[in-house]
């Protein structure tokens, strides 16, 4: 299992979304900040995950997947906070 380990890593690096985006406007690039508004090229909605564009694997419960193997986790939002003041 170390040998897939190490063949995984290493495929990694060589991961890289596609030359060009065929998207007008262009997609944004993973690298930047609203890389979420790249358009989707594959969905899951059953396994709870999205391809966009820019080779950014989007879940369901808001994480991430950098296509250099980069996880973001998911955002966590507490609830039940009111801004009104009441409650």
């Amino acid at each position: 299992m170390a040998l897939d380990t190490i063949q995984t890593s290493q495929m990694r690096e060589d991961v890289a979304p596609p030359a060009s985006c065929p998207h007008q406007p262009t997609c944004p690039p993973a690298e930047a900040a609203d890389h979420a508004a790249a358009t989707c090229v594959a969905s899951h909605p059953g396994q709870g995950w999205w391809l966009l564009c820019n080779g950014v694997v989007c879940f369901d419960d808001t994480g991430e997947l950098l296509p250099d193997g980069t996880a973001i986790p998911p955002c966590r939002v507490s609830g039940n906070r009111r801004t009104d003041g009441e409650g």
